[in-house]
């Protein structure tokens, strides 16, 4: 089931909305705040650093899918809303990669 979610957005079979609006900004996002949120936990008992930026960039290649798919998608269905769509995740995956 797992390999089907991947597998189905990979291959552009969602609906572009719903793979921009739900899967990357809404579900991505959570993650990554949750992923932050553990980080920061973790640095306040003094855990290792590496330990600590493990987890917060633990969700990055997840990120890159979810910004790729969208790419992907979007050429696919093509127009200035696809078009904005990309620029939105290309601007999305910098600021969960930065933040």
């Amino acid at each position: 089931m797992l390999a089907g979610f991947f597998r189905s957005r990979w291959q552009g079979r969602v609906p572009l909305d719903r793979l921009f609006w739900r899967d990357m900004l809404l579900a991505g996002t959570v993650i990554n705040i949750a992923s932050s949120a553990l980080a920061l936990l973790l640095l306040g008992l003094k855990l290792p650093l590496w330990l600590v930026l493990a987890v917060h960039f633990l969700p990055v290649p997840y990120n890159i899918f979810l910004a790729l798919a969208v790419w992907r998608t979007a050429e696919k269905v093509g127009g200035a809303k696809a078009s904005l769509m990309r620029l939105g995740s290309a601007l999305w995956l910098i600021a969960t990669v930065v933040a």
